[in-house]
């Protein structure tokens, strides 16, 4: 439902504001913008969607095979006492537990084009087990959550934004991410722990997440002591060989199994072409809605707005010039990168607000996007606290992107 009246208040409040445009302001193009955004959008979205179906056609297929070799159960098994804990509903050795950590090992290591076909086939075997099929259950708000906090360890796009916008050390934003997307996450995770009464302090909870915290510490402290070629490297070799390992170990353990590989591959692309016809309309939808809210000027209403409060109430306004990428990455992930980029040329990759832009990007994901995409890929339409509480991971994104700079490059 909520989903429901923020749609519309898009296109409302960006329709009033182009009243006002047009009868006070005398800006005859106004009606012009929104209806080419509205189209650009709609191709947009069909665009990715379409995009999409050759990527998840390939990993469904993939992911079928592991999953009739029982890789899928093998690694629920692996992560199923943490999981079992942290997404009570779920049963125990489920497949998706197996897909979801695939999904969050993906956004890990920055591999989106494969975290998005895993995730949908979790949203797909939570929504089997989601008793109101038109309603999001607490496991799936706990999944979208936890994704839309955008856990990523190596920034890489981000790294590679900044070199080619000739910023003296491109990876300097590379401890700060890492640290921004973290801490979103763990509270994100909190957060909804607390709404469904998830004990955080059960031992097997409080033990993964101190051996997780404890791994990143490690790669991290280990990163620390590359050079920005070292780190591309890293990412780039490591990155594509757990990806293609993981590849070639499902297809050999389906051989071993004596799974007919290349069938079972064929049935779940099938899967993988009907998902993403499925999204379209949903995929649509939000991001006509979001281009008639930014191009109407409401966006810089919101943010022009905020300066003023902050400044009116005393703090620092330093960061204020960075909060537009902040406002619009729950909207639209290109939409924020193309204010990242923005911000690096007006202000310089190098100053205070080309690195916390940075930082924004980095901290969290789109959140109306990911709403859009995987309950539309389900059919969900009420999808009860799941936005309010994505929307918080973003704003904790926000608030720990902030400090962070203020700590590294005030």
């Amino acid at each position: 439902m909520a989903l429901n009246y923020i749609w519309a208040a898009f296109f409302i409040i960006a329709f009033a504001i182009a009243i006002v445009k047009n009868v006070f302001f005398h800006d005859n193009t106004i009606y012009e913008t929104l209806v080419s955004g509205v189209f650009d959008s709609a191709k947009v979205g069909f665009e990715i969607s379409l995009a999409l179906t050759g990527i998840m056609t390939l990993f469904l297929g993939i992911l079928k095979i592991g999953e009739e070799a029982g890789a899928i159960r093998f690694i629920a098994r692996i992560i199923g006492p943490f999981f079992n804990k942290l997404f009570p509903e779920v049963p125990k050795n489920h497949p998706a537990h197996g897909q979801m950590i695939m999904n969050f090992s993906a956004n890990l290591l920055g591999l989106d084009n494969a975290a998005t076909p895993f995730g949908l086939k979790a949203m797909e075997s939570l929504q089997e087990l989601n008793p109101s099929k038109d309603t999001a259950s607490n496991a799936q708000i706990m999944f979208l959550v936890l994704h839309t906090s955008g856990l990523t360890l190596i920034p890489i796009s981000i790294m590679t934004y900044r070199a080619a916008m000739g910023a003296a050390d491109p990876s300097d934003v590379f401890i700060p991410c890492i640290l921004g997307t973290y801490v979103t996450t763990v509270v994100s995770m909190m957060i909804v722990a607390v709404k469904q009464k998830i004990n955080l302090f059960d031992r097997t909870i409080f033990s993964w997440l101190g051996g997780i915290t404890l791994f990143i510490l490690f790669i991290l402290w280990y990163l620390s002591t590359l050079d920005k070629v070292e780190i591309e490297t890293f990412s780039k070799v490591y990155s594509n060989l757990i990806l293609l390992s993981i590849i070639v170990l499902f297809v050999a353990g389906g051989l071993i199994k004596k799974v007919n590989v290349y069938e079972t591959f064929v049935i779940g692309a099938k899967e993988g072409f009907t998902t993403a016809v499925k999204i379209i309309p949903y995929l649509v939808g939000m991001l006509v809605a979001i281009s008639v809210f930014r191009n109407s000027g409401a966006l810089e209403m919101v943010t022009d707005s905020m300066a003023w409060t902050i400044g009116a109430m005393g703090f620092d306004t330093a960061f204020v010039d960075a909060l537009p990428v902040a406002l619009m990455k729950p909207l639209s992930g290109s939409g924020a990168r193309g204010l990242m980029i923005d911000a690096m040329q007006e202000y310089g990759p190098d100053s205070f607000i080309g690195r916390l832009v940075c930082i924004f990007q980095g901290s969290a994901d789109t959140t109306f996007y990911i709403v859009a995409l995987y309950f539309g890929s389900v059919g969900i339409t009420r999808t009860r606290y799941a936005i309010p509480f994505g929307l918080i991971a973003d704003f904790i994104g926000v608030v720990a992107g902030i400090f962070i700079a203020y700590l590294f490059f005030a």
